[in-house]
């Protein structure tokens, strides 16, 4: 009865302790985040952004061919014709309206591929969690990069 009680129970505590004992030994890479950061391979892509011209234009011109490639179908696009008066992109039109819903996308970069001005752009910014279902719609608003110039 003893040995079973040593091959059955005690072995394998013994082989769990060196398994442990291994581990110890090794170095961490653990990173403490937030205070340090891992790097981030070239082909990451997270946070959306729409990006302007150099010269304040907005580069998205409305086509929805973004939403149109989007296999989840999280891409709306509302667009109307720039005037005279009001011109927010060089071209015809412009999006009026550009959400993305956050909880849908897979972060596949389809968009960014179907995109003929370059206007919207995957970042490696991952830090995407919120509290409400309501935050994850983000807008034109939250999008765009920097303010057009006054």
């Amino acid at each position: 009865m003893s040995f079973d009680l040593i091959s059955g129970v005690v072995k394998p505590l013994i082989t769990g302790f060196g398994i442990t004992a291994k581990r110890l030994a090794r170095k961490k890479v653990t990173v403490q985040y937030p205070e340090k950061r891992r790097e981030q391979y070239d082909r990451t892509r997270w946070r959306h952004a729409l990006v302007r011209h150099d010269d304040g234009l907005e580069k998205c011109i409305g086509c929805s061919l973004c939403a149109g490639a989007c296999p989840a179908k999280c891409i709306y696009v509302e667009a109307e014709d720039n005037t005279d008066e009001n011109r927010f992109s060089p071209g015809e039109r412009y999006a009026v309206r550009y959400e993305i819903n956050m909880i849908r996308c897979i972060f596949c970069g389809l968009c960014q591929e179907a995109c003929p001005t370059g206007a919207i752009v995957l970042k490696k910014d991952f830090e995407l969690a919120n509290y409400k279902r309501e935050q994850f719609i983000y807008t034109k608003k939250m999008l765009l990069e920097s303010k057009r110039p006054e």
